[in-house]
């Protein structure tokens, strides 16, 4: 049984005859029968009496009937939704981002894509490390996903663009050891307690790096929730290293931001699938790299 046989028999039903119903669908009078009668088969019964040029419906056609009509009005159903999604007048886009770029650039992102789409929803999914955005989008699980990085991306099987650079800065309290206005040293943070991510992020390689260098840093917080750096900063349980996208958020909570020499640059990586996009994802894309040129991997 398929759709097209469906639509000749209701056909045949509405216009109450082979020959009106092949006329109103512009097919042949045989190709109708024979498709009805493939379909009798299939079921396994008949579905009209014939009676000359007349035709009656038999107990399993009159059956028939109701089923056929849901069964073409859910394939309409299909093909309306499918053309929504094409159209972008609904539909859903999945992206997996890092902490830190989910505050810049994936909000302002955000706003652009609901505002050219508001019909169009978004979910957005939290990914503890680089290679865990790398590894959701290689596999499926999202057309897209954000990430920062201070070194090339491994060979997976995406694309990556950039979407620019953020520095890594430094967050202490308002009344911390560290002067506003002038930019911390390395070795300055010698002695120093500080709150950390877990390995794999960008934030987390500098404090290794640092101490990888002899620069004797204590961690005394190690936790994948970003959103806690803060709090934990104000309460005085130690310094954080944040990328710069933290600092008017820190400044308005009364924290003081302050550059670390020699700089740390992290580049905001677009990564998306190899395989064909969605038009959603397209349109993400194309909002957030207007000249969609890939990034050195």
């Amino acid at each position: 049984m398929d759709f097209r046989q469906l639509t000749y028999f209701l056909a045949i039903v509405d216009h109450g005859g082979f020959n009106r119903a092949a006329a109103a669908l512009y097919v042949s009078q045989p190709s109708l029968s024979q498709a009805v009668q493939t379909l009798e088969r299939d079921l396994g019964s008949c579905l009209f009496h014939r009676m000359g040029r007349r035709v009656a419906l038999t107990e399993a056609g009159t059956a028939l009937v109701p089923r056929a009509r849901e069964a073409l009005h859910a394939l309409e159903l299909a093909r309306a939704s499918v053309g929504a999604v094409r159209e972008l007048r609904g539909g859903r886009l999945e992206i997996t981002a890092m902490a830190s770029p989910t505050i810049e650039p994936l909000s302002t992102l955000v706003q652009r894509f609901t505002e050219r789409h508001p019909e169009v929803s978004l979910s957005l999914r939290v990914a503890l490390t680089r290679e865990h955005v790398v590894e959701t989008v290689r596999t499926g699980g999202c057309e897209l996903g954000l990430l920062t990085t201070s070194s090339p991306l491994p060979g997976r099987d995406v694309v990556p663009h950039r979407l620019g650079e953020d520095r890594l800065v430094l967050v202490t309290p308002a009344d911390g050891p560290f002067p506003p206005g002038r930019a911390v040293r390395a070795e300055q943070l010698a002695g120093r307690r500080l709150i950390v991510g877990q390995r794999g992020t960008g934030i987390r390689a500098y404090v290794d790096d640092l101490k990888a260098e002899g620069v004797d840093v204590r961690i005394a917080v190690e936790t994948e929730h970003r959103m806690a750096f803060l709090p934990l900063v104000l309460a005085g349980v130690g310094l954080a290293v944040v990328t710069r996208s933290w600092a008017d958020l820190s400044e308005r909570a009364g924290a003081l931001v302050l550059d670390l020499e020699p700089a740390c640059l992290q580049h905001n990586v677009l990564v998306s699938r190899k395989a064909q996009l969605t038009p959603a994802a397209r349109a993400f894309l194309e909002i957030a790299v207007p000249d969609p040129r890939p990034a050195d991997s």
